[in-house]
């Protein structure tokens, strides 16, 4: 009964319902694409879906991420999702990661999957997802959004091209902003992660036309659509595959151009000569709590930075370690020279301040 308008459909059927069943499909990020996305894919009975995502819901979410309301708020995203969606079908499996993806944890987790579908919102991981589709031979369901328009691909499929085919170099870091620097209208991440969710269906089911060297662009208010072609590069196929040794030495910014001043929390010192900043608006979520905390929103960044304490060394973040990077270079314009942004986001540095507190707490 639950698959029964899948099952009537004469291109569908029982058979079809059964290869539904026993897809393994892996999605990165829940967030405002991933939510359609997975929301779709549990509802039609993928078998095995995978969600890896290690931010944390927050209330500037729920304008568009639809899996999420209130009492998600503060919650991985990964996690959150499994919880909406276990109630949605009981009957698949969900894992959850709960943590970055990154070159050393892609290539492994991406063998278990039959079908990648990528709800990234950043370029770095981008050309991370892509390559590690290639290295291991899995199709990958590419959507973007930005504004009013999004972009819907199919790459490495059947021998098809892939993202870096389309875009062989990512650009510079923070030449393109994303949703939380220039907004995005809330409807839009469910139309274009609606139309990935009804590619990675054609994929499982064989059926229709994969849109596989092929970008759809829509713009959401003129509801026009375009279909550009894209061309296999074999030497870029190849350079991805020949560079396969060294792909889990890599750092996830690869090919970006990465500002001196970024450091990981895991290599910071604690000690009474630094600040942490906190860089978010005062509604994002978590709040840092195991240490001292200096809030300088972003968007007021020029009136209160006087609050920084010049004689030590600041640590800048943000929710995605995006902000940060902003920051710091607009505070070494003001005269705030020993700053530093941290490449985790708010959640994972609060997780790890909290062990570090718990630790030392413990030695007491």
């Amino acid at each position: 009964m639950r698959y029964n308008r899948h099952i009537i459909l004469s291109e569908i059927g029982q058979e079809g319902q059964d290869k539904i069943s026993k897809a393994k499909v892996l999605a990165i990020g829940a967030g405002g694409l991933g939510c359609p996305i997975l929301q779709y894919l549990a509802a039609a009975g993928v078998g095995t879906i995978g969600i890896i995502d290690f931010d944390t819901v927050d209330l500037s979410n729920l304008q568009r991420q639809i899996l999420f309301g209130n009492a998600s708020i503060g919650k991985n995203k990964a996690l959150a999702a499994k919880e909406r969606l276990s109630d949605l079908n009981a009957d698949i499996t969900i894992n959850t990661y709960p943590e970055r993806l990154r070159h050393q944890n892609a290539l492994e987790l991406f063998e278990q999957y039959d079908i990648i579908v990528d709800g990234s919102d950043n370029f770095e991981t981008r050309y991370l997802v892509n390559d590690a589709c290639v290295i291991t031979n899995k199709p990958l369901v590419f959507g973007s959004i930005f504004k009013f328009e999004g972009q819907v691909s199919v790459f490495n499929y059947q021998n098809g091209p892939s993202y870096r085919c389309l875009f062989p170099n990512p650009p510079e870091k923070g030449a393109v902003p994303n949703c939380s620097e220039i907004g995005v209208i809330g409807v839009l991440p469910g139309i274009i992660g609606t139309m990935q969710a009804n590619e990675v269906l054609k994929i499982i089911l064989g059926i229709g036309n994969v849109l596989s060297g092929q970008l759809l662009c829509y713009n959401a208010l003129t509801l026009q659509n375009t279909i550009l072609k894209i061309n296999r590069s074999e030497s870029t196929i190849e350079s991805v595959l020949k560079d396969k040794t060294n792909f889990q030495k890599q750092h996830i910014n690869m090919g970006c151009k990465v500002p001196t001043e970024n450091i990981s929390i895991y290599d910071v010192s604690l000690g009474d000569d630094i600040q942490f900043i906190d860089v978010r608006e005062d509604h994002e979520q978590p709040k840092i709590e195991a240490v001292s905390v200096t809030y300088v929103p972003l968007s007021e960044l020029e009136e209160d930075y006087i609050n920084i304490d010049p004689s030590k060394k600041a640590y800048v973040f943000c929710q995605a370690g995006i902000r940060s990077e902003h920051a710091v270079e607009r505070l070494q314009e003001l005269g705030i020279t020993n700053c530093f942004s941290l490449m985790e986001g708010a959640a994972e540095i609060n997780d790890y301040l909290n062990e570090q507190l718990e630790t030392k707490s413990v030695k007491s």
